[in-house]
């Protein structure tokens, strides 16, 4: 070893490579892809992370001041073009890219950041037709949140006063690019809303590229449409232009001129349909005349009103003859009823035994009122009382002679 060379320190070395890689030309300003991983962000707003390809990878940094310009969120196996210098940190003696601005590859920053934002709020509900708030047919106030010298806010004036003269229209005057742009519109929304000076908010402003209407597509223009009560319609740019102010809106119009074309009804249809209504009305009210004249007719003519006792006298008509049918009704249902009992009656009489009596015969009876009807029942010496036509005879058996042997006495008996 070298008597007279110099030993250094490990902070010396590191200041030495700092200060030969900031006097490179090409480390001091470099462009470098790669694939972004072990990607975090600090509470200091600080973005650290690696870029890596198939060979190697190289630690990057980028501080708060310039992570404010990201219109995207990093996010791991991203493919990313990071613009910076390469340094050394003296500290751990690792070097590293400083990124001042981080472009994805392929597409470009502006939409990536849009569809980003777009998912992330759709996920929360912004974006939910359920949410939607009509917008009234015919409103009486309208308020333009958009540039007030720009040619969007002329033509939507022009068409409010053309189409719908008789509603007030306030405009409230906001920048609608650069920085700070969507914090005002998004003020104006929430002004709006909370003072409720207007039936259907118009939030717009006429075309341009997509970094001129970024504006529209912040989340806080967004909250903004969401948590308003007042009915907003997003009328930003030309048809083919699309914002996230769209999405969140009740409505969107695919002009400022259709945005206002969309608020409010056109006078000479409403016109026309009303002066429609008024003659269908006429009709009808002419309709009903004339059936209430006709009816009014037929009861002039008819002969209650020429003689108002003529009802009178045709309802006790009526009764008379529905009191001659029930009376001839009741005499033909009675006259049937007695020929009917007559009948019963003569059958009855026809098997009465008094009539059997009053030809010579007699029924034998015993005390207790059991008609003897065979020999059977008589015994000699039985007390029985025999009915005539005219009156009844006691008896008394005397003896007991049948017509036949009985079982008994196997000889006649004879009653006597």
């Amino acid at each position: 070893m070298n008597q007279q060379q110099t030993a250094l320190t490990p902070s010396q070395v590191g200041q030495y490579l700092k200060g030969l890689l900031d006097r490179d030309r090409l480390m001091s300003s470099l462009l470098v892809r790669g694939e972004v991983s072990n990607y975090k962000l600090y509470p200091s707003g600080h973005h650290y992370f690696t870029l890596k390809d198939g060979q190697g990878a190289l630690r990057c940094v980028m501080f708060r001041g310039d992570a404010q310009s990201l219109r995207f969120r990093p996010e791991n196996g991203m493919q990313v073009i990071a613009a910076g210098r390469v340094t050394v940190f003296p500290r751990d003696g690792q070097y590293q890219l400083y990124c001042t601005r981080l472009t994805p590859e392929g597409a470009g920053d502006l939409h990536l950041a849009f569809e980003q934002l777009k998912q992330r709020l759709y996920q929360q509900g912004l974006f939910d037709p359920a949410h939607k708030r009509p917008v009234p047919k015919m409103p009486g106030r309208i308020a333009l949140i958009t540039s007030p010298a720009g040619a969007a806010v002329r033509d939507m004036l022009r068409i409010l006063k053309a189409r719908w003269p008789m509603a007030a229209v306030y405009v409230l005057p906001v920048r609608v690019q650069g920085e700070g742009a969507a914090q005002e519109i998004a003020a104006a929304i929430q002004w709006a809303d909370y003072y409720q000076v207007a039936d259907v908010l118009l939030v717009g402003r006429g075309g341009g590229s997509m970094e001129d209407l970024w504006a529209f597509n912040e989340e806080c223009v967004a909250q903004a449409i969401y948590h308003a009560r007042i009915p907003v319609i997003s009328a930003v740019g030309h048809e083919p232009d699309v914002t996230i102010s769209d999405f969140a809106a009740d409505l969107r119009a695919a002009t400022p001129s259709n945005g206002a074309e969309l608020a409010v009804p056109d006078c000479r249809e409403v016109s026309a349909a009303l002066a429609q209504m008024g003659r269908r009305m006429e009709q009808a009210m002419q309709r009903r005349i004339q059936t209430g004249r006709a009816r009014l007719d037929r009861w002039a003519k008819a002969r209650v009103m020429s003689d108002p006792k003529a009802y009178f006298q045709d309802k006790r008509q009526l009764l008379d003859y529905q009191n001659s049918r029930l009376l001839h009704s009741w005499t033909a249902a009675d006259g049937r009823l007695r020929q009917r009992f007559a009948r019963l009656a003569a059958a009855l009489d026809a098997m009465s035994p008094l009539k059997v009596l009053g030809r010579g015969y007699a029924i034998a009876q015993t005390r207790e009122g059991e008609v003897l009807s065979t020999i059977r029942q008589a015994r000699p010496g039985q007390p029985f009382t025999l009915r005539l036509s005219d009156g009844r005879a006691e008896c008394r058996v005397e003896s007991v002679e049948g017509d036949e042997p009985t079982e008994e006495h196997g000889q006649k008996e004879t009653v006597k």
